[in-house]
């Protein structure tokens, strides 16, 4: 299973497999001699820095070399050479999970779980999550590995996984690629699009990068419960959250469990006094920004969600609680101003959205709307009708009705999880994935690559 792993990895570029290799074989040992040396003394320190180090500087230089070198040059005047380098596939999520596996060994909590190299190899490479994660922990897969029942074929655990794969597959074809024009002639638009558009193609991007990557994931622990072996659940029906920190809870879990347990907690958490507590929120959400791309609008949505946590303890500390509606609607209208930011090309383009979304550029209404609105008392800001121009095909009512349906499924329809927790092997169960399968197989006429890939 491991060389079948590393053969998809190669698939996409042949070249990075050597980096990959060379990345398992670097933290394999350093993390074995750590395990070696007494625990928490000045050698396993020293190792683990070392082998921290040699992630970073791996990590810094493909993803983050020239994003800082055009900082630099853009910031000071200088004129430094900007590295034409190509970001290696899953890179981030690898990188995380062997950090995460020399902290654990740093802390002795490996030493019981005796492991290879070819066993540590598919921990890091396992296919299903290799590419977008979920990011793993040493305890969460290799003891799996070391159990016999993943030789066995298991026709419950196929049928529950083949069925969770194509409830994810239907999420990215059918929701999350469909969604994408009405989000990419938006964004592509930024400084002319109308208060109606805007939010229209905010909204848009809110949901489809939630199915194209919980999508992902579900098809993730699908191949996974198809050879047996169980993958962390990454998402709960994040758009349910009632706060913030309920929102990061549910959303990409694997990555708020690592940067709570790996950078919160180690910087002091919440131990060392409110300030100290509210200055880790910012740092840990800046660095959680930065880890998702090389680019200042992905640490301004950091910083944003810092301040978000931030506001959220101090509301918390005055004892006083919103009607849950409030609440929930308050967390979502935050966290889709938050996705303008993250989807952003440029600073100036994610202001231009956010000024028409507030309504600074006017609200235009398209002609559709006049007879329903024509009374509507919007005062000074309304500056007469005008046609939806930048959305293609479904726009106006449809394009509306449509994210209204699909703001309902999230928020009252059970995830896809609570589904499979139902599952029952019936006829006319098989009848229904089969169909979900067939439309999702259809729509396979395009190369649509999944957004967490870049990242």
């Amino acid at each position: 299973m491991s060389l079948a792993s590393l053969f998809f990895y190669a698939y996409w570029k042949f070249v990075y497999l050597f980096l990959l290799l060379l990345s398992i074989g670097v933290n394999f040992y350093v993390g074995k001699q750590i395990e070696f040396a007494p625990l928490k003394s000045r050698r396993s320190q020293l190792l683990l820095i070392l082998g921290v180090g040699f992630n970073l500087i791996v990590l810094g230089y493909y993803k983050y070399a020239r994003f800082f070198t055009t900082s630099i040059n853009q910031f000071t005047g200088t004129h430094f050479p900007v590295p034409n380098v190509i970001l290696p596939l899953a890179i981030s999520f690898y990188t995380f999970t062997q950090i995460a596996y020399l902290v654990d060994a740093y802390r002795g909590e490996t030493k019981e779980t005796n492991y290879d190299l070819p066993t540590y190899t598919l921990f890091v490479s396992f296919f299903p999550q290799l590419i977008a994660g979920p990011i793993l922990r040493h305890d969460e897969l290799i003891p799996q590995l070391r159990q016999a029942r993943i030789f066995h074929f298991s026709h419950q655990n196929f049928a529950l996984g083949l069925s969770l794969f194509f409830l994810g597959l239907a999420k990215k074809v059918l929701i999350a690629d469909n969604l994408s024009p009405w989000v990419s002639a938006v964004f592509n638009h930024a400084d002319s699009v109308t208060f109606l558009e805007a939010w229209i193609g905010s909204l848009s991007y809110t949901f489809q990068l939630y199915f194209d990557f919980s999508g992902y994931s579900d098809m993730a622990i699908g191949l996974g419960w198809m050879t047996n072996i169980n993958l962390p659940i990454n998402f709960n029906s994040p758009y349910k959250a009632v706060s913030i920190t309920d929102f990061w809870r549910r959303w990409h879990i694997t990555l708020s469990n690592f940067l709570r347990d790996y950078l919160y907690i180690p910087l002091g958490g919440n131990r060392l006094g409110k300030l100290r507590r509210y200055i880790n929120l910012l740092v840990t959400m800046l660095l959680g920004g930065l880890w998702h791309g090389a680019g200042w609008t992905y640490v301004f949505w950091g910083g944003l969600h810092g301040i978000f946590l931030v506001i959220h303890q101090l509301w918390r500390n005055l004892g006083m609680k919103l009607p849950k509606i409030i609440a929930w609607g308050i967390t979502f209208i935050g966290v889709v101003f938050g996705w303008v930011l993250f989807r952003a090309s440029t600073w100036s383009d994610a202001i231009a959205i956010v000024q028409a979304m507030l309504g600074f550029k006017g609200i235009w209404l398209p002609d559709s709307f006049q007879g329903i609105l024509g009374e509507l008392p919007i005062g000074g800001l309304f500056q007469g009708w005008k046609e939806l121009i930048y959305l293609p095909e479904i726009g106006g009512k449809n394009s509306i009705l449509v994210l209204f349906g699909l703001l309902g499924v999230v928020i009252f329809f059970p995830n896809t999880q609570e589904l499979m927790n139902k599952f029952q092997p019936k006829w006319w169960v098989a009848g229904l994935v089969s169909a979900v399968a067939i439309f999702s197989l259809l729509s396979l006429n395009r190369v649509s690559e999944f957004l967490y890939f870049q990242f």
